[in-house]
């Protein structure tokens, strides 16, 4: 199975402006820019890679968790998934994508607190998104509602 996504990026790094196109469309010509990795664009239409590894990282955890619930025979009623993408400056000049802090809200139905925390934690571990993050420090922080 393979996934593609394609960036076309017109200029240079401070002014130039960029699309993002995913195989699935769902991703289609979404303008990203150097101003929207490095400037808060709340409200404003575009991404950033950071933004998009948070949204594959929280996606893959909570469907992976969904599945050791589901496994565990205590399917989630609903997950709520966060991830923040933090980067540090780099010596010389530049950043570093440095972590992912997991954050997640859980309504799961006949479930010790104990065994949430151990598939949670199970899931943080073993989503495919998370063995790809592994020079990360990935931090969770999970709450069963």
């Amino acid at each position: 199975m393979n996934r593609t996504a394609t960036a076309i990026w017109n200029g240079d790094l401070k002014t130039g402006t960029g699309k993002l196109t995913t195989q699935s469309t769902a991703l289609n010509e979404l303008p990203y820019s150097f101003k929207s990795r490095t400037e808060d664009i709340h409200g404003n239409a575009g991404t950033n890679p950071e933004e998009l590894i948070g949204a594959a990282h929280a996606g893959c955890f909570a469907m992976m968790l969904s599945s050791l619930l589901s496994t565990n025979g205590t399917p989630p009623t609903e997950l709520q998934a966060t991830a923040t993408i933090s980067t540090v400056p780099n010596e010389g000049g530049g950043f570093s994508i440095a972590k992912s802090d997991l954050t997640l809200r859980a309504r799961v139905a006949n479930i010790s607190e104990n065994d949430f925390q151990k598939l949670a934690k199970q899931a943080k571990e073993n989503c495919p998104v998370s063995r790809a993050l592994n020079a990360l420090e990935i931090n969770l922080t999970a709450t069963l509602l």
